[in-house]
């Protein structure tokens, strides 16, 4: 489509139009002619949503007005500071409102937003001054205090009738440093085989199982313990009732378990400390309790507070007194772990992928309420109408009762991970609401299905080549959004103010000739994460000889682009002392080529070394440089003459020697970088 009669239908002005595109993601050239149709479509749906949020915010604004000429200017105004960007949860937080009132004051405003989602400063402060707050715009402390998940429970919980309350499972994460058996344990307490099924004896994604001790259920969580999957623990602390701190006792506390220790505290989550690997033959119990003590972690038999139990995965030593602990945790919060079936949902996602039968698949908790097969359900911008419900050994069925993990399907995009998870019964409203979901919503199921939003491919060439930065593009596909946020978070880190890690376009599922076709225009390296690729696009990866590599490891992708980002670096060339020569006859000076005769009095001097000619010592000035082309001793060739060694020499530069004059003679020595 011509950018003219695009703007023509928008009822813009051409130079207002291409001023505007990219403020809306669009990078249209200033010179651009036409615009591709999929994009103009995009834009005259966007453009639409921008009309309509002016027109909101319009309309609020004179309510706003009105209010305050009918109140008068003496009414004292509560004042807030608000980001530019900010979740709907978080507004109601610093207005310190609960989420349902400030829901239905977004609603009267025309603003249909989930509780996770992004409202801009704008309509925020339209909203809170509606509210009768006076708003400023400013960077929000990044509080550590309470979830979005556990904010809606308490709301929904403190609004229940206590008599239809009932207990639930807790939900319970397992955390530590990677190999130090957290999979190992679980797999003990299920007496399955977990860890045979992860790539490398790793975690790689966030499991949840539920298992049954006395009678009571029990949900774990485990999660990965490996450096790249911060965000990941993180996230397994904020859905988790009880924690199990998992230490070996055949090595020490680890940069890992003290991060693990870190998101304990931070949520206020009670724990256990499970010291594993109590049969190994160098297994040390009390040096770990000393290690503990040392970080003000006193253990029970230590006189301290922190229930510790010490287990063997391998034997399966002690597991039975750890579910033991767990229920006598659980039974110091049973206040906590309550839930009425028939009262509102609360659930939240911990994780997402795609698959290629299925499509969208989201792993889910239910804390309170009960989730049912059928249920029309918004996730943040994710929808859809559950076709089907599995739990933790792939069983269909018809609905979740609180504490239970199961994985869901009927969706139409793959839902964010954190998200909580909205039931609307109502056909009508559920209609509605999801016409209102915003356009951000196809930038991101353009990233799963790999559309390129940025730039064309002619474009990122042209981008490329003007940088002087070296560039490692990448394409990049994972199987679960866990692993696809943990990987690029690891490979930022990788990043180095000369070379400039671009990820071209990032995914789930298979790779297809799509991604071979882009990688094969922007030079992009492709990387595959727990993935497969299509016979198509493995044939063409051949043909058009675009490297492609595939991982279930993440040790083995971060230390493989480590080492690309390392040879894009610029040598390092640093100078080599190689002795020094005195003049004692020239022969010839011409040009710029000398001939000369001399005596090395520091050190060698070698063929192809380089010179700086200096002046006699009582002077000492520098006269210039050049190069040595030829040595001779007694008119033979040699490479190389020792210190005492008399030689003739044959140099090349634009440099005056004389008689007495000094040459320091050095090598330029090029070394490999790393980051």
């Amino acid at each position: 489509m011509n950018i003219t009669e695009l703007a023509r239908k928008l009822e813009d002005k051409l130079k207002s139009l291409k001023q505007e595109l990219p403020k809306l993601g669009f990078h249209i050239g200033p010179r651009a002619i036409q615009i591709p149709d999929k994009q103009a479509e995009k834009v005259m749906d966007i453009w639409q949503e921008k009309k309509k949020l002016e027109e909101i915010l319009k309309k609020a604004q004179e309510k706003i007005s009105q209010r305050k000429e009918e109140k008068g200017e003496e009414i004292e105004e509560k004042s807030v500071i608000i980001s530019s960007k900010i979740q709907v949860y978080r507004l109601a937080e610093e207005l310190n409102i609960t989420i349902t009132k400030l829901m239905n004051e977004l609603m009267k405003n025309g603003v249909l937003a989930s509780v996770n989602e992004s409202l801009d400063y704008e309509v925020a402060a339209i909203i809170a001054e509606n509210l009768g707050f006076k708003v400023e715009l400013g960077e929000l402390e990044n509080k550590e205090s309470e979830t979005l998940l556990k904010q809606k429970l308490e709301e929904v919980l403190s609004n229940e009738d206590k008599s239809k309350l009932q207990p639930r499972a807790p939900v319970v994460v397992i955390m530590g440093h990677v190999d130090h058996g957290k999979s190992s344990i679980l797999d003990a307490i299920r007496e399955s085989k977990i860890v045979d099924s992860e790539k490398g004896g790793i975690t790689q994604h966030i499991g949840a199982y539920q298992v049954e001790k006395n009678n009571h259920l029990i949900t774990f969580i485990d999660t990965p313990g490996h450096e790249a999957f911060q965000s990941m623990r993180a996230r397994g602390g904020e859905v988790a009732d009880i924690a199990i701190l998992v230490i070996a006792a055949d090595d020490k506390i680890q940069p890992q378990t003290l991060e693990s220790i870190k998101i304990i505290q931070q949520k206020n989550l009670p724990f256990i400390v499970a010291i594993n690997k109590i049969d190994k033959p160098d297994s040390n119990v009390k040096k770990i309790k000393k290690e503990l003590s040392d970080i003000n972690l006193m253990t029970e038999d230590w006189g301290g507070k922190v229930i510790c139990v010490e287990v063997s995965a391998k034997t399966k030593k002690g597991i039975d007194n750890l579910l033991e602990m767990i229920n006598l945790v659980s039974e110091m919060i049973t206040d906590k772990l309550v839930t009425n079936p028939d009262g509102d949902l609360v659930a939240t996602v911990i994780e997402s992928h795609l698959d290629l039968g299925f499509g969208p698949v989201a792993t889910l908790i239910v804390y309170h309420g009960t989730l049912k097969k059928g249920d029309n359900i918004i996730i943040g911008q994710s929808y859809g109408q559950l076709r089907a419900i599995k739990d933790q050994s792939g069983k269909s069925i018809e609905e979740v009762e609180a504490g239970l993990p199961v994985q869901v399907f009927g969706l139409k995009s793959i839902p964010e991970v954190g998200n909580l998870v909205e039931v609307i019964p109502d056909n009508r409203e559920f209609k509605k609401r999801i016409k209102q979901i915003p356009q951000s919503l196809a930038k991101r199921n353009s990233l799963i299905i790999g559309h390129q939003e940025k730039l064309t491919k002619e474009e990122e060439g042209d981008e490329l080549k003007k940088s002087k930065i070296q560039h490692l593009n990448i394409i990049l596909r994972a199987d679960v959004v866990g692993s696809l946020e943990a990987i690029i978070h690891s490979l930022q880190k990788l990043e180095h103010p000369e070379v400039k890690i671009k990820i071209i376009k990032k995914g789930l599922s298979n790779l297809t000739e799509s991604d071979v076709d882009l990688a094969k225009t922007v030079n992009a390296w492709i990387i595959a994460f727990g993935v497969g690729i299509t016979g198509l696009a493995k044939q063409l990866v051949s043909e058009l000889n675009v490297k492609m590599n595939t991982y279930y490891v993440i040790y083995d992708l971060i230390q493989d682009v480590k080492e690309e980002v390392n040879k894009l670096l610029p040598e390092e060339i640093f100078e080599e002392n190689l002795g020094k020569l005195e003049v004692l006859k020239i022969f010839q000076s011409k040009n710029k080529e000398t001939i000369l005769g001399g005596k090395v009095t520091k050190g060698k001097i070698i063929k192809a070394a380089l010179i700086r000619v200096w002046s006699p010592a009582e002077k000492q000035e520098l006269k210039g440089e050049g190069k040595v082309v030829q040595l001779q001793i007694n008119k033979q060739d040699v490479d190389e003459v020792k210190i005492g060694g008399e030689c003739g020499i044959k140099l090349v530069g634009q440099v005056n020697i004389e008689v007495d004059d000094i040459l320091e003679i050095y090598r330029e020595v090029k070394k490999q970088r790393k980051i």
